[in-house]
C-alpha cells in the first residue's frame, strides 16, 4: 500500500532531500570561495604579510593605489588588451561559427578541427606563440620576410614586428595569442545560429531579402543575447589574463610595462612582495570595474538585443 503523504510535508520532504544532495557544493562552496572573498575584503583594510598578524590600517591600501603610477599602468593596458581582443575575437568566432553551420561533407569533422585549439591552454600556448612570434627565428616574422621579399626569393633577414620585445607590438601580439581560443565562442554561436526558426529565413528570402539582409535583419537579432553573452564574458576574461604574460615576459611585464596586464600586477604585490593587503585591494577594485562594465553594458543592450516575448515560452 502506498502512503500518501500531505503536500506540505512532501514539499518539507523534497526540500530536506534537495539540501541534502547540494550540501558538499555549499559546504565547499562557503570554505574554498566564499569564505576567502570575506577574508580578502577584510584583508583590504590591513596591512598583511603572512609573516605578521593583519594590522588594520582603514583605506591606506586605497588611497596608495591612486598614488600607483604602475596600477595606472596596469589598468590601462588591460584596457587596451579588452578593446582588441574583444571585438575581433567575437567577429572571428561569429564568422567561424558561420562557416561551419553550412551543410558540406565531413562538417563534424571540421567541426571538431576548429574546436581542437581551444582545448589546449595556457602555459603550452603561451610557449608556442613565444617561438611563432620570436622575431629572430619565429616562422610568423619568416612568413612576412618572404612576402615582403624578391618574389621567388627568401631573403636571410627577418624584418617583421618583435611582438612581444616592442612596447607597440606587445598588446597586438597577445591578441593574436587569444584567437587560439576561438572554439569555445565559436561552440556558442553555433548552438545560437542552430536555434534561429528556418521560417524566418524562409519568409526573408520570399520578400527579396538577399544573403546579408538575411544576415542582418534574422540572423543578428536572434542571436544578440548570446553576442551580449560573450561579449560581457569575453570582458571578464580579458581583464583577468595571468598566464599567458607571465609564462612569456617571466613575471615582470616587460618590455617597459607594456604587458603589465592588472592581475600579473597583483600577483606580484602579493606573490613577491608579499604586500597581501595591497593586492587584495587591488582586487576589490578590479571587482567593482568589472561589475560596473557589466551593468553599463547590460543598460546599454536594452535598446539592440532581442528577447522573446514574455510568456511565449510557457505557450509554446
Amino acid at each position: 500500500m502506498v502512503r500518501i503523504l500531505p503536500k506540505g510535508k512532501l514539499a518539507r520532504r523534497e526540500a530536506l532531500w534537495f539540501y541534502f544532495f547540494i550540501a558538499p557544493w555549499i559546504i565547499g562552496f562557503l570554505w574554498f570561495t566564499g569564505g576567502p572573498i570575506v577574508a580578502s575584503f577584510y584583508l583590504s583594510f590591513t596591512k598583511y604579510n603572512a609573516a605578521n598578524p593583519p594590522k588594520w590600517i582603514g583605506f591606506t591600501n586605497y588611497v596608495r593605489l591612486v598614488h600607483d603610477r604602475i596600477f595606472y599602468k596596469s589598468l590601462k593596458v588591460s584596457a587596451y588588451y579588452t578593446f582588441l581582443s574583444v571585438p575581433l575575437g567575437i567577429t572571428a568566432s561569429l564568422a567561424l561559427a558561420l562557416l561551419l553551420n553550412q551543410r558540406v561533407p565531413f562538417l563534424g569533422v571540421y567541426r571538431t578541427l576548429y574546436y581542437l585549439p581551444s582545448v589546449i591552454t595556457g602555459v603550452a600556448v603561451a610557449l608556442l606563440f613565444q617561438w611563432l612570434l620570436n622575431p629572430s627565428f619565429g616562422i610568423v616574422n619568416y612568413v612576412i620576410s618572404w612576402l615582403l621579399g624578391p618574389k621567388g626569393v627568401i631573403p636571410l633577414g627577418i624584418t617583421g614586428p618583435k611582438w612581444f620585445f616592442d612596447t607597440k607590438w606587445v598588446i597586438p601580439a597577445y591578441v593574436l595569442l587569444s584567437l587560439w581560443g576561438l572554439g569555445g565562442p565559436m561552440l556558442i554561436y553555433l548552438a545560437g545560429l542552430q536555434g534561429v526558426p528556418t521560417a524566418l529565413y524562409e519568409a526573408a528570402t520570399i520578400d527579396g531579402a538577399n544573403a546579408w539582409h538575411r544576415f542582418r535583419h534574422v540572423t543578428l537579432p536572434m542571436i544578440s543575447p548570446v553576442i551580449l553573452f560573450t561579449f560581457i564574458t569575453g570582458i571578464i576574461g580579458s581583464f583577468q589574463i595571468f598566464t599567458q604574460a607571465y609564462v612569456i615576459s617571466n613575471g615582470n611585464g616587460g618590455p617597459a610595462y607594456a604587458s603589465m596586464f592588472y592581475v600579473l600586477y597583483l600577483y606580484l604585490n602579493a606573490f613577491r612582495r608579499y604586500r597581501f593587503g595591497y593586492a587584495a585591494a587591488q582586487a576589490w577594485i578590479l571587482f567593482l570595474v568589472i561589475l560596473g562594465l557589466t551593468v553599463l553594458m547590460l543598460r546599454l543592450s536594452r535598446q539592440v538585443v532581442y528577447y522573446e516575448a514574455p510568456g511565449e515560452e510557457e505557450a509554446i
